[in-house]
């Protein structure tokens, strides 16, 4: 069978490393990358750490307002997909590439798989979360990571081609995590102490583009009494900057800007963090996994399970409340299996199999 793969962000970049992998073995695949992520530490370096084939294509779409956005991603993308006439366009997430992935099959009347399918933060102000139910009701094919994530599709009036299959990011994690030994070196050499710093990662629009929100967030880094790693996406550290914080962050002495990283580093730096501090979906679940209390600087989140088991917590982005969380942190006793065995991408390709009868 032929697959074709559309990825465009970071989060995608490592669900498609495991996938393509298990894929090929058996089957043709063609990587489209839509560009959203084009700068090299948000894309190239992460084709390159996690040993991901060269995308066939490139349609170097770039940043832009959403609507131009998705619509620059269905012109280029319509084309590819009407030549290579796949037997079903897979898709992950919840970004503008999976909408534009998710559009083109539907209309071209192909078959869709949506992996991460089912989750649901139910604020509709964020993007996200528009992407992800328009992906999920166009979809055939549901792979969910979690029980809730199946739950939520059946109470939509999906409930057919459902399968739950864990969460494929915990394969990606399994085949790349550093060990004890190199993650020690790591942080010293950032001369940095284990459990004694704050991993910090801020992009989503309802933090960045709200100033009193941006604000509150560095306030709180700046006053708390941990070192604070900060990897900084570019379009916050362009919003830092319009808001006169940027400078400030800079002068701070517990303060650690630096630039985005690859996903080993990443995944050394939360292993051995006090806590996270994030408002990315993907890094609460790396972080719990890596058994790191979480801190998601929003009013909800899609990952309702680890805030349930009390591995994360949503703080919002309030100074004193994050503050006050991070005073009193303690580590939960339990840490339950919440997102299967590691063996997504295996269960997904036999599930497209037998699904699509070939």
């Amino acid at each position: 069978m032929k697959f074709l793969t559309v990825i465009g962000a970071r989060p995608q970049f490592i669900k498609a490393a495991p996938l393509s992998k298990e894929i090929r073995k058996r089957h043709r695949e063609i990587l489209v990358h839509t560009g959203q992520h084009y700068d090299y530490g948000m894309s190239r370096q992460f084709f390159n750490e996690l040993h991901i084939p060269r995308p066939d294509f490139n349609l170097e779409v770039g940043s832009g307002l959403h609507g131009a956005q998705t619509a620059a991603m269905l012109a280029k993308l319509e084309p590819v997909v009407l030549k290579q006439k796949p037997d079903a366009v897979i898709i992950f997430g919840d970004t503008n590439s999976t909408l534009a992935g998710a559009l083109i099959a539907a209309k071209l009347h192909i078959p869709l798989a949506h992996i991460e399918a089912g989750m649901r933060s139910f604020n509709r102000m964020m993007p996200e979360e528009v992407n992800r139910v328009v992906a999920d009701h166009l979809s055939n094919i549901h792979f969910c990571p979690t029980d809730t994530a199946v739950k939520n599709l059946k109470k939509e009036g999906i409930t057919s081609g459902l399968y739950l299959v864990g969460d494929i990011m915990y394969d990606a994690m399994k085949d790349i995590l550093p060990s004890k030994d190199q993650t020690a070196k790591m942080i010293k050499k950032m001369d940095l102490v284990a459990k004694q710093y704050l991993f910090v990662t801020i992009h989503r629009a309802e933090n960045t583009d709200n100033p009193d929100n941006l604000s509150s967030i560095m306030e709180a880094l700046i006053s708390s009494d941990k070192k604070v790693v900060f990897p900084v996406h570019p379009r916050t550290e362009k919003k830092l900057k319009e808001v006169s914080l940027w400078n400030e962050l800079k002068r701070s002495e517990n303060i650690l800007l630096i630039p985005p990283q690859g996903y080993r580093e990443s995944l050394a730096l939360q292993s051995d963090a006090y806590a996270v501090i994030t408002d990315s979906g993907g890094i609460q679940k790396e972080a719990y996994l890596l058994k790191t209390p979480c801190l998601t600087v929003r009013h909800e989140t899609e990952w309702v399970e680890t805030v349930k088991t009390g591995w994360n917590h949503l703080v919002g982005p309030d100074k004193k409340r994050l503050l006050k969380t991070l005073a009193k942190l303690k580590l939960p006793s339990a840490h339950p299996n919440l997102y299967g065995q590691g063996q997504a991408a295996r269960l997904i390709v036999g599930h497209l199999e037998r699904h699509l009868g070939r």
